[in-house]
Parts: structure tokens; sequence; C-alpha cells
């Protein structure tokens, strides 16, 4: 029995499937072909050869449908890979987008600690320099002042508190 996309026959009793049109073209084929040699010779040549001619020819449909699933996995398996791969790469560009600002906010924050450094240790000889004026200063215009005062009383070079200054207030 043929129908359009291929032909009907029968795996087991009461089960019908389509047959590929790879293996329906190649039956047809063998079919002439054997149809030529009972013409030419008689039926009995082909009558033992048959059976097994269609035992083969379902085989080889059969591997080509398994084929045919495993082609249409692959291929989904492909496109499965595919957006992983895209997936994989935007996320690598990610990550590497956020190391550059991650080492860019270490670099930013680490100069900012060098400036803040950098400002102490002026303030510090700034306040040295102020502290040193103060007691030249005292040193030469009034030594009621300086005796006031008295040298504990003038912070130190080092950076001592100056809310212990005095000046003459008792």
């Amino acid at each position: 029995m043929e129908l359009e996309d291929g032909v009907l026959y029968q795996e087991d009793p009461g089960t019908s499937s389509m047959m590929s049109e790879r293996v329906s073209g190649l039956a047809s084929s063998i079919y002439r072909e054997f149809e030529r040699m009972i013409g030419k010779y008689d039926e009995d040549v082909v009558k033992e050869l048959m059976p097994l001619v269609v035992a083969v020819l379902e085989n080889l449909d059969a591997v080509f449908a398994e084929n045919q699933v495993h082609e249409v996995e692959l291929e989904l398996l492909k496109e499965d890979n595919e957006q992983l791969v895209t997936q994989y790469e935007r996320e690598k560009a990610l990550r590497k987008s956020a190391e550059e600002r991650y080492i860019e906010y270490e670099d930013s924050q680490e100069q900012d600690k060098k400036d803040l450094q950098n400002r102490v240790l002026l303030l510090e000889a700034q306040t040295r320099q102020m502290e040193i004026k103060i007691k030249n200063y005292a040193d030469q215009n009034d030594p009621q002042l300086h005796g006031a005062l008295g040298t504990d009383q003038i912070p130190a070079a080092n950076g001592g508190d100056n809310r212990h200054w005095n000046f003459g207030q008792k």
C-alpha cells in the first residue's frame, strides 16, 4: 500500500508505521529487481531472499528513524551549547568589567589613603612650625609670659596637646 510520504508496512500484527523516503526508494528499486528476476527465472529464485530483504529494509528504516531522533537531539544540544557559550561569554565579560572596576576602586582608595597620609604629614609639619613660632614669639616678646607659661605647657614639637596652654591666666 503506497502513501504520499512512504510505504506502509507491518512490523508486528496490528502495528503500522511509515517507512522513510530513502528506505522506500531503496525498497522500490529492490522490488523492481526482484520482479525482473522473477520474470526472467522463476518466483522460487527470490522466495527465500524476500523475507531477508524485507527484514533488512525494516531494520534500515528503524536505524534511519533513530538517526533522525539523534539528529534532532544533536540540533537541540547545539542550540543549548550556543546559548551556554553566549551566556558564558557574557558572564566572562561582566566579571572582567567588575574586576576592572574593583581594581580601579582599589587604586582610587590607595591614592586617597596616600593623599590623606601626605595631608597628615603636612599638617603635622605645619603644627610643629607653628609651635616653634609661638615658642620663639613668647621667648622674644614677653619673658614674663614665658615664665607664666612654663616650658612644660608649651606643646612639644611632636604634636603635644595644645589645650593646656595657659598664656598667663591662672
